[in-house]
């Protein structure tokens, strides 16, 4: 089989050139209809517009308070993942990097759950860790240290500005 004996598995279609023409029957007015707001260029209206009455969005009553915009935001990090450092080994963000286990560090920083089991004696230091997880991490005899967000902007994929 060669380059140009190759062929498409589904049939591929000619796209509409709209406006190139009477001959080509989308001349004219191009498929677009006679006159009016959708036959002008950059004509049409927004998906929410109700043909000039009072919208839904401005008819519903806007009450109460949403802490949406200061929710804290982690990376998430079972405590499974952890056995893939050796025993007696530091877990910080910079060896989470290293062993590709972390693609990037959301604004709040790196949060570790009590997901799975831990079989291994490991001291962790992250931004946040559960409950669970910490009692886990303490049972097997490592060590749990809360560090504060910031000072990894060279670790790479670090989207916090």
């Amino acid at each position: 089989m060669k380059l140009n004996e190759l062929s498409p598995s589904v049939p591929r279609k000619n796209r509409k050139r709209i406006g190139r023409g009477n001959s080509s029957g989308w001349g004219k007015s191009a498929g677009k209809g006679s006159n009016g707001q959708n036959s002008r260029a950059g004509g049409g209206v927004k998906p929410y517009f109700e043909g000039g009455q009072m919208p839904i969005y401005r008819r519903v009553p806007k009450r109460g308070f949403s802490n949406a915009v200061f929710k804290k935001e982690y990376t998430i990090l079972s405590l499974d993942l952890l056995n893939n450092f050796e025993d007696g080994e530091t877990v910080s963000i910079e060896t989470l990097f290293d062993k590709f286990l972390v693609k990037s560090i959301k604004k709040d920083g790196i949060k570790i759950l009590g997901n799975g089991d831990l079989t291994k004696k490991l001291i962790v230091k992250a931004h946040k860790v559960s409950k669970s997880a910490k009692a886990a991490i303490e049972a097997k005899g490592g060590s749990v240290e809360i560090v504060e967000f910031g000072g990894f902007e060279k670790v790479a994929g670090n989207n916090k500005k």
